[in-house]
């Protein structure tokens, strides 16, 4: 008995619903990247693995997806290597390439490789899957799309402000109602050096960006056990606390960052943005949030993270500013910032609240019933002139029953039936069909496509 055929774990098949409505997400980020001036770029599903290694940390490169060399790649390996158990310099001799991790090491690997040819400031966008080597769970997959916008070569903070504009336009084109919660990474800087432990910045940001998980008496005993003093505690306490209107919390924090070079930066950067995005007008709800601390490593002003309002899912799109993206590449100080949309969160997010317009049902907006030979010429003439006017139609290939011709529309959702028998035939003519309510009458094609596109 053959084997029940399967794919491997962490990826998934999608049915022609599911593209449809993954389209309907990529188009629309797609459209908005445009509309802000975003050009597009791809680059290969493999990178080199001198490329990769070393740029996501000791457990990112445990999670790369390494290919093997082609032909007999055995013959190179030092066997001496394999005896001792030394995989990490056997991978190496193993395999020459990888599947990207990310879009953004592939992102500043094209930007040094293309320098010349590139115009800064850069603004770039890429929609493509990529995959990690990880333990497959709910809403954790080996494969899967990001969605990335940078714009790199320039300081302006006026990136940010068109950043966050355009995750606006994302969600509200959507439906979604989402809250973009800001942060800056000179803020947290800031507050480690007045609380007199510059030094714990790394831990200070790793426990308090759980806040929202544990709680802030969860989060002081983790800074204890992180080896943080009492008095070093008892003095982010409040700054942790701070309340009130974004405006109200900008100014407690730059009284409280004061005496902080570092942090006072990070406080004029933050109201300069959100000054901007305030100017220009914004749907969704703005936070500040000083627990925020995602990509601490790799952020060096501006953080920036999207919650759903209305689902309970991790963050949806996140981002923030770089100041040396192309520095592991020999291209120094290149400031960016960019925004990466979680586009299988976002489907979940769809899925959940049910906002997916109806026609992304169907591709087929009209189907032809066959009912024999001639009918079925005639209705291949039609289908000619309803295609010509960018109405998506099919015929049914088979003159089977009627019954199973409907039952074939209605399984895909198309909405319109066009059904030529030999009465409509003798009148040059169709009987049109609405699926959903159930109205029928007599027209010709010219009535129809006009019906069909109203």
């Amino acid at each position: 008995m053959a084997q029940k055929p399967a794919i491997p774990k962490g990826t998934r098949d999608f049915s022609p619903t599911e593209m449809a409505r993954r389209n309907y997400i990529f188009d629309t980020i797609r459209s908005v990247f445009a509309l802000y001036g975003f050009r597009q770029i791809e680059t290969p599903a493999m990178e080199n693995l001198s490329t990769l290694m070393g740029k996501y940390g000791e457990e990112g490169d445990k999670l790369l997806f390494k290919i093997l060399n082609s032909g007999d790649f055995l013959r190179s390996v030092d066997r001496q290597l394999v005896e001792e158990g030394d995989y990490v310099h056997v991978t190496s001799q193993l395999a020459e390439k990888g599947l990207r991790y990310d879009l953004t090491v592939p992102f500043a690997r094209y930007v040094v490789q293309h320098r010349n040819d590139i115009r800064f400031p850069f603004k770039r966008f890429q929609i493509q899957p990529v995959w990690r080597a990880d333990r497959p769970q709910k809403g954790r997959y080996r494969e899967f799309y990001q969605c990335d916008a940078d714009i790199i070569g320039s300081r302006s903070l006026l990136n940010e402000v068109e950043l966050l504009g355009l995750i606006d336009e994302v969600f509200a084109r959507l439906g979604i109602s989402v809250t973009i919660k800001l942060n800056n990474r000179k803020v947290l800087a800031g507050i480690a050096e007045i609380i007199g432990a510059p030094d714990s910045l790394i831990d200070i940001t790793v426990a308090i960006d759980k806040i929202d998980k544990i709680g802030i008496e969860k989060v002081n005993e983790e800074l204890a056990e992180r080896g943080l003093s009492a008095d070093a505690i008892a003095a982010l306490s409040p700054i942790l606390a701070i309340s009130g209107t974004v405006e109200q919390r900008l100014s407690q924090l730059q009284s409280l960052l004061a005496s902080s070079e570092i942090g006072s930066k990070g406080v004029e950067e933050l109201q300069s943005v959100i000054s901007g995005i305030n100017n220009v007008g914004l749907r969704a709800s703005l936070d500040l949030d000083v627990s925020l601390a995602r990509g601490l490593n790799y952020y060096t002003g501006t953080i920036i993270e999207v919650k759903a309002n209305d689902v309970e899912i991790g963050s949806i799109t996140g981002g923030g500013r770089y100041d040396n993206l192309t520095g592991v590449f020999g291209m120094p100080d290149v400031s960016g910032v960019g925004i990466s949309f979680g586009a299988d969160r976002i489907y979940d997010v769809l899925n959940a609240l049910d906002l997916y317009p109806a026609e992304i049902a169907s591709a087929t907006r009209l189907l032809f019933i066959n009912f024999g030979e001639k009918e079925a010429a005639f209705a291949m003439k039609c289908l000619a002139k309803v295609r010509e006017t960018d109405i998506s139609a099919e015929i049914y290939p088979d003159s089977s029953k009627m019954k199973k011709q409907m039952e074939y529309a209605n399984d895909i959702c198309v909405p319109f039936v066009a059904i030529i028998g030999e009465d409509e035939l003798s009148r040059g003519g169709m009987t049109l069909k609405n699926m959903a309510t159930g109205e029928q009458q007599f027209l010709t094609i010219e009535e129809v496509i006009k019906a069909v596109k109203e």
